[in-house]
C-alpha cells in the first residue's frame, strides 16, 4: 500500500494512493485522528486493528496538498550518518575525518527533532541569520511497525512497517560549531518527507537507488546496497537497551555528492530547488526560501 497524509477542502486527511500515483481515496478517521497522519493508523494496527473502511470516492491527487507523512512524529527521528561507502570517502578529509576511524565499526546516529518536519512539496527555509552553509542530504526512512528493545538483526525486518523519503538538511557551519549533530540538523523544516508511506510488502528498501538533483543537476545517485551499515544492523543497533515505538523513523544515511564534499563546496542558497527520488518509491521536491 501507499499511504498519504493530505489536505482536501481545508481538512487534513489520510488515505491510500493508486498504484498509478493518480488518485488517493480517503479513509474513515475522526478529524482528531486525521490530524495524526498515518501514525494513527501505524499505531492501531500495532495494536491489533484494521485499517480503516474507505469515505469516499478517490480524489485527483492534482487537487490535493500532500503533507509529511507523519506530520508530527511522536519523538525525534533517528538518523545516521555516513552511511554509504562512497560518502564516507568524500568526508574523509573535511572536518569530520577524526569520525572516519569509528565509520566502519558503529554507525554514527544522531537525531532531528519532531518540528523540523514538513511536508513534500513544502518550502525549507532557510536560516541566513545563522547559516551561511546549508547542505542536502538525500535518504530513504525506515518507519517502524512493531515496537521493541533489542531486537535482533535476524528479526529486524518484521519490525518495518514501510518506507518514505527525506531529506536530512543540515546546517555544517553549525554542524560543526557545537561538536555534535543535532542542532545543525534540527531547524525548522530541514526534515522535508514524503510524498507518502510505501508498506513494506511492496517495497525492499534493501535495494533501491536514492537520487537527488539540485535546480535539475544531479549530485546525488547510490544504491542502498552501498550502504555500509545494512537497515536489519541499524534497526539492531538503535534498539540496544532503548525500546523503538511504532511510528519511530530511522533515515539510513545519503549517499556521495553532498554540496559539503565538493571542492570548492557548494551550499544551497534561497531559490534553489531540491528534489530527491527514489526508485519505486516516490520523490519530494522542495524550494529553500
Amino acid at each position: 500500500m501507499r499511504i498519504a497524509t493530505f489536505t482536501s477542502e481545508g481538512h487534513r486527511k489520510v488515505g491510500l494512493v493508486s498504484t498509478d500515483g493518480m488518485t488517493v481515496t480517503p479513509l474513515q478517521l475522526t478529524q482528531a485522528q486525521a490530524e495524526g497522519g498515518v501514525l494513527t493508523l501505524i499505531e492501531s494496527l500495532a495494536d491489533g486493528g484494521s485499517l480503516p473502511e474507505v469515505a469516499g470516492p478517490a480524489i485527483d491527487l492534482d487537487n490535493v496538498v500532500l503533507d509529511a507523512p507523519l506530520p508530527k512524529p511522536r519523538r525525534n527521528l533517528w538518523c545516521v550518518g555516513r552511511n554509504y561507502h562512497a560518502h564516507a570517502k568524500e568526508l574523509a578529509t573535511s572536518v569530520f575525518k577524526d569520525n572516519a576511524a569509528r565509520t566502519d565499526e558503529w554507525p554514527i546516529v544522531f537525531t532531528k527533532v519532531p518540528e523540523c518536519v514538513v511536508g513534500p512539496r513544502d518550502d525549507v527555509f532557510v536560516p541566513s541569520e545563522v547559516s551561511t552553509q546549508i547542505d542536502y542530504e538525500a535518504e530513504l526512512a525506515v518507519v517502524i511497525g512493531k515496537g521493541g528493545k533489542n531486537i535482533t538483526r535476524a528479526a529486524a525486518m518484521s519490525h518495518v512497517f514501510g518506507y518514505m523519503v527525506v531529506n536530512d538538511v543540515t546546517a555544517r557551519d553549525v554542524q560543526v560549531r557545537h561538536g555534535q549533530w543535532d542542532m545543525g540538523k534540527s531547524f525548522d523544516t530541514f526534515c522535508p518527507m514524503g510524498p507518502w508511506i510505501v508498506t513494506a510488502d511492496e517495497f525492499d528498501g534493501t535495494r533501491t537507488r536514492v537520487r537527488c538533483w539540485v535546480n535539475g543537476e544531479l549530485r546525488q545517485d547510490g544504491p542502498t546496497e552501498n550502504m555500509i551499515f545494512d537497515i536489519p544492523t541499524l534497526i539492531e543497533t538503535i534498539s540496544r537497551g532503548i525500546t523503538l515505538y511504532p511510528g519511530d523513523v530511522i533515515a539510513t544515511g545519503t549517499p556521495a555528492g553532498v554540496g559539503m564534499g565538493m571542492s570548492p563546496p557548494r551550499y544551497l542558497r534561497a531559490g534553489d530547488v531540491v528534489r530527491v527520488e527514489i526508485d519505486r518509491l516516490g520523490a519530494i521536491e522542495n524550494k529553500f526560501v
